[in-house]
């Protein structure tokens, strides 16, 4: 089968196979994180499995550079070489990759120095606190990994390798999985197993894309000399900070429901919201894996100046994203309860906490789509500033808001019923972004 390349016009057929590969790398990413939180919930215990779940988003929050480099890098490398200029694109992905390794690795150093004062500041005490400081100091030495393992996914995709991108996740997966069995389930090492089995699977999914862009010589896109080009440099900064900000908010954002769960349902809370994490994840990452794969494609034909496939484009992904939206709300209302089960039926109070969470929440599911959408669409056309609005307002400020105004009056179910509000008010501001700026781009 002929390879398809990022400067064909793309049909459904061809437009979803070659977005397919991003999508399934998603899908196994996610369904990796539900198989570790099963075997720390059923074999290390809820206490655990809530620690996991509170200092979760401050390692979201350090390897958030991987999502700002890998989305606005990738974007500024499509589109350069839309151009016709590989060599320059080629020195400025370089640039960005060993900037990231740097930073990753400072951050690693920041985090292990810093886990007891993280710990104290998101309220954890006693055996809930010590697991913290444990799983953290195993996991933040693998920081600079799980951050070039989010930035090569991109680049892959712009290398028109999007199934190397798949089998970096799967083997990743399959290393943690494998690893939680061993460290877990055979050594009985708790939560600092569970840790250690996360960071060598994000080593395991950094190295296999580092081999390829440092030894395979037919690559479209090659590790080699570089130097600093500052304006290169801040311009992917901004393009990517929408999809940073995106995962600096959730993971504040993740920190502000913890501590709404903690007021109203205590460590039950914490860990039906975790559930609902993992969950949430393996429904939205249909939509994030489309807008991995098709965000170069569109960065590419923006550079090429080709208006009538921006346009064939978006009316496709809309026509996409809306069939998928309906299909994830009634998939995860039919899946609620056996998914609930999995995860916490050896506790009774718990499951049903967590079941009547999930039927409200699986309702954003309706909007998330066209909004995660929305944020890559305009990455891809190298405007970050419209894609971190949509990002920032739609991740921190309106989920910030309704946080803490709607338990006000509903209590529990106000804290469940908040993405649904905010998605809700995102999606109005997406579509009033994809209105207003379509002369502009010609999509």
């Amino acid at each position: 089968m002929k390879t398809i390349q990022l400067s064909d016009h793309f049909t459904y057929s061809r437009l979803l196979r070659f977005v397919m590969p991003s999508i399934i790398m998603m899908l196994f990413t996610s369904v990796y994180g539900v198989v570790d939180g099963i075997f720390v919930s059923n074999l290390v215990g809820k206490t655990a499995f809530a620690a996991v779940n509170l200092i979760w988003p401050v390692v979201m929050m350090l390897g958030t550079l991987g999502f700002m480099f890998g989305a606005g890098g990738s974007a500024l490398v499509a589109k350069i070489m839309g151009e016709g200029d590989s060599r320059y694109a080629n020195r400025i992905f370089s640039m960005l990759v060993y900037s990231s390794a740097m930073i990753g690795t400072i951050f690693s150093v920041l985090g292990v120095l810093g886990i007891e004062t993280i710990v104290k500041w998101l309220g954890a005490e006693g055996q809930l606190a010590e697991d913290c400081i444990c799983y953290g100091r195993i996991l933040f030495p693998a920081t600079a990994f799980f951050i070039l393992q989010n930035e090569f996914q991109n680049f892959l995709v712009v290398a028109q390798q999007p199934k190397l991108g798949l089998w970096a996740s799967i083997w990743a997966g399959v290393a943690n999985i494998f690893f939680d069995w061993l460290f877990i389930g055979v050594f009985h090492w708790g939560i600092g197993g569970a840790a250690l089995a996360t960071g060598l699977s994000q080593v395991v999914g950094a190295v296999i894309p580092l081999w390829y862009f440092l030894f395979c010589k037919n690559s479209v896109l090659k590790l080699g000399k570089t130097r600093l080009y500052g304006k290169a440099f801040v311009k992917a900064c901004t393009n990517g900070a929408s999809e940073m900000l995106t995962n600096i908010s959730l993971s504040l954002v993740n920190i502000l429901y913890n501590f709404q769960m903690m007021r109203f349902a205590g460590e039950n809370g914490v860990s039906a919201y975790g559930v609902m994490m993992y969950v949430n994840f393996l429904f939205i990452s249909v939509f994030l894996g489309y807008s991995i794969g098709v965000s170069p494609i569109i960065s590419y034909h923006y550079g090429a100046k080709n208006q009538a496939e921006l346009q064939n484009l978006f009316r496709k992904s809309m026509v996409i994203l809306a069939f998928c939206s309906v299909g994830m709300f009634l998939g995860s209302e039919l899946l609620s309860r056996p998914l609930s089960r999995i995860y916490v039926g050896y506790d009774e109070a718990l499951y049903q906490l967590t079941c009547r969470g999930f039927l409200i929440y699986a309702v954003s599911f309706l909007f998330s789509g066209v909004n995660i959408f929305s944020s890559a669409f305009f990455t891809a056309l190298n405007n970050g500033f419209v894609s971190a609005v949509l990002s920032f307002s739609r991740t921190l400020v309106l989920q910030s808001i309704c946080v803490v105004v709607l338990p006000i009056f509903w209590e529990l179910d106000g804290v469940w019923s908040t993405i649904v509000v905010a998605e809700c008010l995102a999606l109005v501001m997406s579509l009033g972004c994809f209105r207003g700026f379509k002369k502009r781009y010609g999509y």
